[in-house]
C-alpha cells in the first residue's frame, strides 16, 4: 500500500508564516508594539501601533489552526493583549489578562501559543493594561471554517472586517489620570470606522469596494471603550449570519446595535445603483448623538454618496426588542460551541445561581465600580500563577463576594474577587443593572447561552420567560439600564477566567472578577501545564517551578 509522506512546508500568508507538519497548521506572527501618531478624528493623538498599523493587523485563521504570536513591547510601560472570545480550552495561560499573565515589561517580549479550535466566527483582540485600548493595540481575529465544514450560506465575494468604536482625543495617559484622580471620563469626542472618518468632500478613499450583483461578508465589531453604536449601510440591508462564534437565524436588518466588545457577521448584497454609499455608525444611549461615516464604493461606480443618511433608532427599548430577534441556527453543523454542555441546555438542572449587581460608589473620595459590593483590585501576582504555585492564600481569598447582592449594596470594599467554581457545574448568572448607564459584560474561556433579558428586577419566576431552545451561544452580553440579563453555561473549562465589564473605565476601576475552575483530578486531560518561557512576577518570581501534571 502506497504511503503518503508528509513534508513540512513554509508559506508567507497574510503577514504570517504558515507551517504544515501533517497535523493542524501553525500560523506564526511577529508583532512590534510601538507608539505612533494617530488622528482618527483629525486631532493628533499618541496611539499604540502594531507593526506600524492602527487598527492592528487582522488575524485570518482557520478552525483548529495553532497560533504563535511573538509580541515585542517597545512601549515605555507594561503591555498585555487578550484574544476576546477565543476559549483557550484547558489553557487559560494564554488568555492574556492580568489575572493569568504577567504583563510584558518595556523592552521585553512574550510569545503566545494557542489553538483556535471549533470556533468558526468573528472576534477581536485588544490590550488589557491601563487605558491602552483607548488608543489602539486592537484588531480583528477571524476563524474561518475548513473546506470540509459547510457554513449555512454561499461563499461571499469577499470578507471584510469593520471595527467601529468611540474615541477620546485626550490620549490614554490623560484618560488614566482622570480615572486615577477619581473622576468620570465623560462623553467620547467622536466615533471611528477602522480608524478613519469620512470627510464627505468627495476625496475619501473607500473603506471597502463591492461589485454590483455580488454578496459580501462584513464582520462588525465594537472595539470602543464605553459607547454602544448603531451600524447601518446606506441603501442596503444586512442579513445577520453569525455572532461571536455562533451561526444565527438569518434575519434581515436595516441597522444593528453593536455593544462594546460584541461582534456580528452580516451579508450585504450590492443590489443598488453603482456609486458610493456610506456605512454609518452612531452613538447610542448618549445625551449627544455622534455619527461617523465611511465610504463603501462600487467597482466602476459613478457618483458620490448621498448626504441623506439613514437615521438611527431611538431609545433602548428598540435595542432590547432587537436582542429578542436573535436566534441560534440549530440546523447549522458549524460554529457551535465546544462542548459547553448539551445543545438541549434548557433541560439541564441549574446547580448554582449567581446574581451580580453593579454599583458606582466613591471610596475615599474616588470613584470605584463594584460587583456585589466589592471593587476588584489587581494584585501584583497574577491569580492563576499564585494558585498554580500554591501561594494563593498570600494573594487572594476565594468567594469574597456573595452569590446575591448584599442588602446594603451602597458600601464598597476593595479586594481581588475570585469565585471558586465546581468543575462541570451548570450555572446561572444574572447581571442586574440598577444604574441608568448601559452595561456590557464578557466572560473569557467560555461561550454562554444568553437566555433572558428584561426591564426591572430579576426574580425566580422570570425563568418562565427564558429562551431554553435556541438562545445564541456567545461571550458578551449587554444589560440595559434598570434591567437584567441572564446567561447559562457549564463551567467545564479548567483555568482562571475573567468576567469583566467591557466598559473600560468600569473595568479599570474594579467592575470585574475571576472564576477559578480546578479539576479535582489534576490531570492533563483537563488542563495544560504551565508553559515554558512564561513570564513570572510578584511573589512567585524566582520560586522553583511546581512539578507538572504527568497524565
Amino acid at each position: 500500500m502506497a504511503r503518503l509522506l508528509l513534508i513540512s512546508m513554509l508559506f508567507l500568508w497574510a503577514g504570517s508564516i504558515l507551517m504544515v507538519q501533517g497535523g493542524d497548521p501553525t500560523l506564526f506572527f511577529e508583532w512590534n508594539v510601538t507608539y505612533g501618531t494617530i488622528a482618527p478624528l483629525g486631532v493628533p493623538v499618541k496611539g499604540i501601533l502594531i507593526n506600524g498599523q492602527f487598527p492592528g493587523p487582522n488575524i485570518n485563521s482557520t478552525t483548529n489552526n495553532n497560533i504563535v504570536i511573538h509580541v515585542f513591547n517597545n512601549l515605555d510601560e507594561p503591555f498585555l493583549v487578550t484574544w476576546n472570545g477565543i476559549q483557550h480550552r484547558k489553557n487559560s495561560w494564554q488568555d492574556g489578562v492580568l489575572g493569568t499573565n504577567c504583563p510584558i515589561p518595556p523592552g521585553k517580549n512574550y510569545t503566545y501559543k494557542f489553538q483556535v479550535k471549533d470556533q468558526i466566527g468573528s472576534y477581536i483582540y485588544y490590550p488589557v493594561t491601563a487605558m491602552h485600548k483607548a488608543v489602539g493595540g486592537f484588531g480583528g481575529l477571524r476563524v474561518n471554517s475548513r473546506l470540509l465544514i459547510p457554513v449555512p450560506y454561499a461563499d461571499p465575494a469577499d470578507d471584510y472586517t469593520l471595527l467601529v468604536g468611540d474615541f477620546f482625543n485626550k490620549g490614554h495617559t490623560s484618560l488614566k489620570k482622570i480615572l486615577d484622580s477619581g473622576r468620570n471620563l465623560g462623553r467620547c469626542d467622536g466615533v471611528h470606522l477602522n480608524g478613519k472618518v469620512a470627510k464627505g468632500d468627495g476625496q475619501d478613499e473607500p473603506l471597502f469596494t463591492m461589485e454590483a450583483g455580488k454578496t459580501y461578508k462584513y464582520r462588525i465589531c465594537n472595539t470602543g471603550i464605553k459607547t454602544s453604536l448603531n451600524v447601518r449601510f446606506q441603501g442596503h440591508t444586512m442579513k445577520l449570519v453569525e455572532m461571536e462564534g455562533s451561526h444565527t437565524m438569518q434575519n434581515d436588518y436595516d441597522s444593528l446595535d453593536v455593544h462594546v466588545g460584541q461582534c456580528f457577521s452580516v451579508l450585504v448584497t450590492s443590489n443598488q445603483e453603482p456609486r458610493d454609499y456610506y456605512v454609518v455608525a452612531s452613538t447610542r444611549f448618549t445625551r449627544r448623538e455622534v455619527t461617523a461615516t465611511g465610504i463603501i464604493g462600487y467597482k466602476n461606480g459613478k457618483g458620490a454618496a448621498s448626504s441623506e443618511l439613514p437615521p438611527p433608532p431611538v431609545g433602548w427599548a428598540w435595542s432590547l426588542n432587537q436582542f429578542r430577534t436573535f436566534r441560534w441556527n440549530l440546523t447549522s453543523n458549524a460554529a457551535r460551541p465546544n462542548p459547553q454542555g448539551s445543545y438541549k441546555y434548557g433541560s439541564i438542572n441549574i446547580t448554582r445561581t449567581i446574581r451580580l449587581a453593579n454599583t458606582a460608589q466613591r471610596v475615599d473620595g474616588k470613584l470605584r465600580y463594584a460587583l456585589n459590593g466589592v471593587s476588584y483590585v489587581e494584585p501584583t501576582t497574577p491569580l492563576k500563577l499564585a494558585e498554580y504555585y500554591g501561594v494563593a492564600e498570600k494573594v487572594f481569598k476565594y468567594d469574597t463576594i456573595p452569590d446575591e447582592p448584599p442588602s446594603d449594596n451602597t458600601k464598597v470594599t476593595l479586594a481581588p474577587i475570585v469565585l471558586n467554581m465546581t468543575h462541570r457545574n451548570f450555572v446561572e448568572i444574572i447581571f442586574e443593572n440598577h444604574e441608568t448607564a448601559i452595561q456590557s459584560y464578557h466572560l473569557s474561556g467560555y461561550s454562554f447561552f444568553a437566555v433572558g433579558m428584561d426591564v426591572g428586577k430579576w426574580s425566580p419566576e422570570k425563568r418562565m420567560n427564558y429562551n431554553l431552545l435556541d438562545a445564541v451561544s456567545r461571550q458578551t452580553i449587554q444589560v440595559f439600564p434598570n434591567s437584567w440579563s441572564a446567561i447559562l453555561l457549564t463551567f467545564d473549562n479548567c483555568g482562571m477566567w475573567n468576567l469583566r465589564s467591557e466598559i473600560w473605565d468600569r473595568h479599570y476601576l474594579g467592575q470585574q472578577l475571576y472564576a477559578s475552575v480546578i479539576s479535582p483530578n489534576r490531570s492533563l486531560k483537563d488542563e495544560y501545564n504551565l508553559p515554558e518561557g512564561v513570564l513570572t512576577c510578584g511573589i512567585v518570581q524566582g520560586m522553583p517551578r511546581p512539578p507538572p501534571f504527568s497524565s
